[in-house]
């Protein structure tokens, strides 16, 4: 089995992790209320997606 030839010291293991990040959320403008919504998604504030209601509007 393979094993590494030094101990890599905390802060060493932590520099090569600082890439792994979330990335930013993608956002979308509601055909119906140009509000921001996620993409390919109902929208929360009224309730349509692709021009059509499917489910009903939370008030």
């Amino acid at each position: 089995m393979a094993l590494p030839k030094t101990r890599i010291s905390k802060a060493r293991g932590r520099k090569g992790r600082t890439h792994y990040k979330a990335g930013h959320v993608q956002t979308a403008i509601c055909a119906q209320c140009s509000q921001a919504k996620l993409p390919h998604r109902a929208c929360p504030n009224c309730g349509y997606y692709r021009g059509r209601p499917v489910v009903s509007a939370t008030e």
